[in-house]
């Protein structure tokens, strides 16, 4: 009884809080595999892609991802040589890179379609399929009329902004002990928040928020034909020993060799990248909210857009980079449909919340405040919802009318999406359903929060630290 009793006072000690740091999660039982008879007989090849919109996005019914149309060939591939008459399709399962190995042993998809290298330390069961790309080298990329390093050894105590996954954390480790045995300061490495994909760290490089990050060469020059202030330092080579592969479970072997037969006779269309640079072109790219002009008329704002956040519980720093995508923080703009101001709101919006008058920079800024609170209340309270994705909720609402998304969320669940996670989930039914521009505003505003979270102690007056929701 001695012994029972302390095991269950053992167990009921709060648990250690664990990081969610890069890298495969430990899978102690892995799920039995389903090969290649088994697929035929469900109709259905589980994918699991990178859920960048780089590797498998799609908009409007044209593709974009660069996995997508390998897919589909490989669709038609699978049903052309069956034997049994049956069809195939692809069901396609969007995760975080970092967690697709795991997502593959846990069963929860047949094969592993990244669009990016991929470390294949998933274990012993994991088994990568044929080269798709062989030795590519991931370069290091920054904006155009940046300071031009000559050699990797110069970057020596400068900073790296990488997405969650990428391989040049591998690389960056080698290249920092030779540093080190050198004595010179490591290349630190800076993991960018979890809402960004590769495709959106590029944009912020380009923009002049981060100053250098690392990618794959293919992919740095696909991005860069649609954001041209982009500079390739082809000759900043951090690895070039890396394959790109598919990968499935070792216990899978006639989807594997299916695979290894198929990629072998596949060849990348010529017009691959049409439907790409048609969408991207178009789009609105940020560009920096930290510019000193910027700054000034931020610090001009800065006292009423923190009263009416803190009255309506939002983090200051939110509304700033909302005003700063509706208005570049202009106080005097006027845009469509009767918006008007810093925050660009509707004076029917602003009246639906008490507030008149939205030529005032005051009442502009409290009516936004109000109606943003009154779009979560009403529509995105659930306690399901963490901060990061309620706020993407609030703002995809802000832009399309909340209604319209929660219809966009209710599809995501009816195609097996969380629909509590507005990035890389929701979005994509935004994407297919209605095209870039609720994805693009929503990223943009993310991507100035993000910018001015990173300078949040030099944009607060000391004695006015505002405590940042998360």
């Amino acid at each position: 009884m001695r012994v029972l009793f302390i095991l269950c006072l053992l167990l009921s000690l709060p648990l250690p809080a664990v990081a969610r740091i890069a890298g495969p999660v430990e899978v102690i039982n892995p799920a039995a595999a389903r090969d290649l008879p088994g697929i035929r007989k469900s109709g259905e090849l589980r994918v699991l892609v990178n859920q960048s919109r780089n590797s498998s996005g799609e908009v409007k019914g044209q593709s974009i991802g660069v996995e997508y149309q390998r897919l589909r060939a490989l669709e038609q591939y699978l049903n052309r040589n069956g034997r049994d008459g049956r069809s195939v399709r692809l069901k396609v399962i969007p995760k975080a890179k970092d967690q697709l190995l795991a997502a593959l042993q846990r069963g929860e998809g047949d094969l592993v379609a990244p669009g990016e290298l991929l470390s294949s330390q998933g274990g012993g069961n994991v088994l990568a399929s044929e080269a798709i790309r062989r030795d590519v080298p991931v370069v290091i990329v920054a904006r155009q009329g940046n300071r031009r390093y000559q050699r990797l050894e110069q970057l020596a105590g400068r900073s790296l902004s990488l997405p969650v996954g990428s391989i040049a954390k591998d690389a960056l480790h080698d290249i920092n002990s030779k540093l080190e045995a050198r004595k010179l300061k490591p290349i630190v490495v800076e993991w960018v928040d979890p809402t960004l994909a590769v495709e959106d760290v590029l944009e912020m490089v380009q923009a002049g928020i981060f100053d250098f990050t690392a990618v794959e060469l293919h992919i740095a020059e696909r991005w860069a034909k649609v954001m041209p202030k982009l500079r390739i330092d082809r000759h900043l080579v951090l690895d070039d020993q890396g394959d790109m592969r598919w990968y499935m479970r070792r216990d899978a072997p006639m989807l594997s060799a299916s695979v290894d037969r198929f990629l072998e006779g596949y060849r990348v269309p010529d017009d691959q990248d049409a439907a790409f640079q048609r969408v991207y072109r178009r789009l609105y790219k940020v560009h920096s909210p930290m510019g000193r002009a910027e700054r000034q008329r931020l610090e001009r704002v800065r006292p009423v857009l923190q009263r009416y956040a803190e009255q309506n519980d939002f983090d200051w720093l939110a509304l700033a980079a909302l005003a700063f995508k509706e208005s570049t923080l202009n106080p005097a703009a006027r845009g469509s449909s009767g918006a008007t101001g810093l925050m660009q709101i509707t004076p029917a919006a602003a009246r639906s919340v008490g507030i008149s008058d939205i030529s005032r920079v005051e009442n502009n800024v409290q009516a936004s405040a109000k109606y943003l609170a009154k779009i979560r209340r009403g529509f995105f309270n659930s306690p399901r919802l963490n901060e990061r994705e309620r706020m993407a909720f609030v703002l995809a609402g802000y832009n399309l009318g909340p209604q319209r998304v929660q219809s966009l969320r209710a599809e995501a669940r009816r195609r097996g999406l969380n629909p509590d996670q507005w990035f890389f989930q929701v979005e994509r039914v935004a994407m297919e359903e209605l095209g870039m521009g609720v994805v693009s505003y929503v990223n943009a505003v993310n991507k100035y929060y993000l910018a001015y979270a990173r300078e949040r102690y030099s944009l607060e007056p000391s004695q006015q630290k505002v405590s940042m929701r998360k």
